[in-house]
């Protein structure tokens, strides 16, 4: 009834852990294109981090740049979307 554990050999966690670290995309992202759980591979990473074994590489100079443009930008579609949200609510109720 119950299921059973999968086995990941060591390779499979170290080509996952390095995805994490050179694709810059989150660990629960990652987990969810290989199919694990996200749990499962944060305890690989931080595993990884503790032994040295793999290091986060830092971000350029310009790559800081067009993350905090990207933020920003974000940050704005994010306030577009809201309004865009009330005022389809209203034109909604306007037309009952």
């Amino acid at each position: 009834m119950g299921s059973t554990r999968r086995k990941f050999t060591q390779e499979y966690k170290t080509e996952a852990v390095r995805l994490v670290f050179d694709s810059g995309r989150s660990a629960a992202e990652v987990a969810k294109s290989l199919g694990i759980h996200e749990a499962t591979l944060g305890n690989w990473v931080k595993k990884a981090k503790e032994d040295g074994g793999a290091e986060e590489r830092s971000l350029s100079l310009s790559e800081r740049a067009e993350l905090e443009e990207l933020r920003k930008k974000y940050a704005q579609a994010q306030m577009d979307i809201a309004f865009l949200k009330k005022a389809a609510s209203f034109f909604a109720s306007e037309q009952r």
